[in-house]
């Protein structure tokens, strides 16, 4: 087969790497002191982008964070502020405490070069909807740039994402220079299906395949329990456990990732506090209330220090989300305790 493999979603290729490297390693590094098993130049794909979540109870995916990371993305950010509530472990690749450097993906794809009027995501845009076939739709992130300083903690694992509108769907090849299967690989396929599904709604095009390609990817040692516990749980369990995901709604826009933000930054910095009936009374179409609900219930967890969250607004999301929300968090398990949810 000269094609990337396909899979029905991100949890189907996540498994096959981890076993890949894990039993069938072709090298062994110690990369700027990460030790880790590696295989070299693999790929995927996914016909349906929107399975972009693993539904593994021993890899406790943060659906929060996913959605976190993804907006951060769409709304050209850089900022540690916002990232570093949601995963403080990104503090260490600051080097000012500030801001992040090639990890930002974001602030690379929609932020204006110097010099220019639009952003490289905007002027990809506009190239597809005049030339439809193109081959030119390539968005680069890596810069060789970020290894003139040898000790730059943050220099991009995306090597650049390549737009194809092809027979009326939007394709997309995301090219990685390297990925920590157990961890970044997660991440990275939510946030960047959901640039391309955000990217087909700007063209007015239907969401097409997603290919992955790795240069170097590998299971870090640190990762290794974990792993073997997610693959275990693989193997041994009767049917894999499935949820439908929703389609971004065609009204997105950036004014809608602008507004879904404001009312992160003001659950994030405890400014409000919401509960289901508030939620629905946002204007906002019931995908992007989905978000602000993962944000409420992780502000009862972060600042409420609950020991259990608001059992109303759990049950109003949506089934794979809740799931994931009861396997990650025991406040989410304890609002549920005694029910069948």
């Amino acid at each position: 087969m000269l094609t990337a493999p396909t899979f029905r979603s991100i949890e189907g290729a996540y498994i096959a790497l981890l076993e890949l490297a894990t039993k069938e390693p072709e090298h062994r590094i110690d990369a700027r002191g990460n030790a880790a098993l590696e295989v070299l130049g693999v790929s995927f794909k996914l016909p349906n982008p929107r399975q972009r979540l693993p539904f593994l109870a021993e890899r406790k995916v943060n659906p929060v964070f996913q959605f976190a990371e993804a907006l951060w993305y769409l709304a050209g950010r850089r900022d540690l502020e916002m990232i570093g509530y949601y995963a403080p472990s990104m503090q260490a690749s600051s080097t000012d405490g500030i801001g992040l450097g090639g990890s930002a993906y974001g602030y690379t794809l929609f932020t204006p070069a110097d010099g220019e009027k639009q952003s490289p995501f905007a002027q990809i845009v506009e190239l597809l909807r005049n030339e439809p076939d193109s081959k030119r739709g390539y968005l680069p992130v890596f810069s060789v740039k970020e290894l003139a300083d040898r000790t730059n903690p943050d220099v991009a694992c995306l090597a650049g994402l390549h737009l194809l509108a092809r027979d009326g769907c939007l394709h997309m090849v995301c090219n990685m220079r390297a990925n920590d299967l157990d961890c970044g690989l997660l991440s990275d396929v939510f946030s960047f299906t959901m640039i391309q599904e955000f990217a087909a709604i700007r063209l007015g095009l239907r969401l097409g395949t997603y290919i992955h390609t790795i240069g170097s990817a590998h299971v870090n040692d640190a990762n290794a329990d974990r792993v073997r516990r997610v693959l275990n749980e693989a193997a041994t369990r009767s049917a894999p456990t499935t949820f439908s995901f929703r389609a971004m709604p065609e009204t997105t826009s950036a004014k809608t990732i602008s507004e879904v933000l404001r009312h992160e930054e003001a659950l994030r910095t405890n400014q409000l506090r919401y509960n289901a009936q508030h939620v629905q009374r946002l204007d906002l179409e019931p995908y992007w209330k989905q978000v602000v609900m993962l944000f409420e219930l992780y502000r009862q967890i972060q600042h409420d220090k609950t020991a259990a969250v608001d059992p109303v607004l759990l049950a109003a999301l949506d089934p794979g989300l809740r799931w994931l929300m009861k396997r990650k968090w025991p406040a989410c398990i304890a609002a549920t305790s005694g029910s069948a949810q």
